[in-house]
């Protein structure tokens, strides 16, 4: 996949808050984005996106530590000039103090941080992005804050979830996308989401002519029950002693328990890549061989292109890759944020 950008002579800005090793920055590259900052705390993360992009401002520190500067002066940035801030904050419990449901409320979350720079560098767009789980914390609440804090600090917003499977990544991986709008701009900013592909790519498209790369391998006892686990099979294609031995106290769980000693199939997607390459209950062993996923597969899976590298030890490199967002599915929505900003 060519990484690089069909950039034009008006290049869309936009800075990053808790980039890690760049799969939204790389997706938003390749539609057309100059990235003028990235702020990301992990020093491991910080250093893959130096080391790939070593034109980018990478400021490696507490979000915390930036957010109560004087945003404007830190970016060279005067309010409202920005074209995008982008990013996703971990999903947090918010304190209810108050019954406004304002800034006030986000404080000591991260996401506090990600709407101080709105609310100082008033962006004409914002792309935040999260799991679909945060519609659902804590009955709701969290994201209803969350969309209170958005409007009060000046943006008009559409949510949408979004399988990335749809969008050119042979994966299944949901991510909730909410997209904001200036409220100045609102009547001069069409957005709309972008439509699903027409073909979804599954595990053959993409593990076939895969470099070889770092991975963690199996225990001998493990790789002897995957070996007879049948490609797109789990436990239930196993004898079941073998399978009663291996999952111990999980045999008496409820539940399907489809995910222990699964094993992919190349006739379909990947599940959602994990930050941990083997885990009981989530295993996803490797089509063909008994082992999991190097840490290039699972980029592959993520659709990092193969010449972004990634620092840091080995459970580094494969929590980085877990962590980020699919660049492809980055990319349809940078397309559709791009062309709505051109509108201008």
């Amino acid at each position: 996949m060519n990484i690089k950008n069909d950039k034009n002579n008006n290049i869309c800005k936009t800075i990053e808050l808790f980039a890690g090793a760049g799969g939204l920055a790389l997706g938003l590259e390749k539609a057309g984005f100059d990235t003028i900052g990235l702020v990301e705390i992990d020093k491991d993360a910080a250093d893959t996106l130096k080391f790939n992009r070593p034109e980018w401002r990478v400021i490696n520190d507490d979000i915390a530590n930036i957010s109560c500067l004087d945003l404007e002066k830190y970016f060279d940035l005067k309010s409202g000039e920005l074209d995008l801030l982008s990013g996703g904050a971990p999903c947090q419990s918010f304190s209810y103090a108050g019954k406004k449901l304002g800034l006030e409320d986000a404080r000591g979350t991260l996401f506090y941080h990600y709407a101080k720079f709105l609310e100082q560098l008033q962006p004409k767009m914002f792309l935040f992005e999260n799991v679909r789980g945060l519609l659902t914390h804590n009955k709701g609440k969290t994201y209803q804050i969350i969309t209170h804090i958005f409007e009060d600090t000046g943006y008009i917003i559409q949510k949408k979830v979004m399988n990335a499977w749809e969008h050119g990544v042979a994966q299944k991986r949901e991510r909730l996308i909410t997209i904001g709008i200036r409220k100045d701009l609102a009547d001069k900013i069409d957005f709309s989401f972008p439509l699903p592909h027409q073909y979804k790519p599954v595990l053959k498209d993409i593990l076939t002519d895969c470099p070889k790369s770092i991975g963690t391998p199996y225990s001998e006892y493990k790789r002897k029950i995957f070996e007879l686990v049948p490609p797109g099979g789990y436990w239930k294609d196993i004898p079941e002693d073998i399978a009663k031995e291996y999952m111990k106290s999980c045999w008496n769980m409820e539940g399907g328990r489809t995910g222990i000693l699964r094993r992919m199939s190349l006739d379909e997607p990947s599940l959602t890549v994990l930050t941990s390459p083997s885990q009981k209950q989530t295993d996803r062993c490797h089509p063909l061989e008994a082992r999991p996923f190097t840490v290039r597969e699972n980029a592959r899976c993520q659709s990092f292109p193969d010449e972004w590298q990634f620092c840091g030890s080995v459970g580094a490199q494969y929590r980085q890759v877990g962590n980020a967002v699919p660049v492809n599915l980055a990319y349809d929505i940078g397309l559709k944020i791009r062309e709505a900003l051109e509108g201008l």
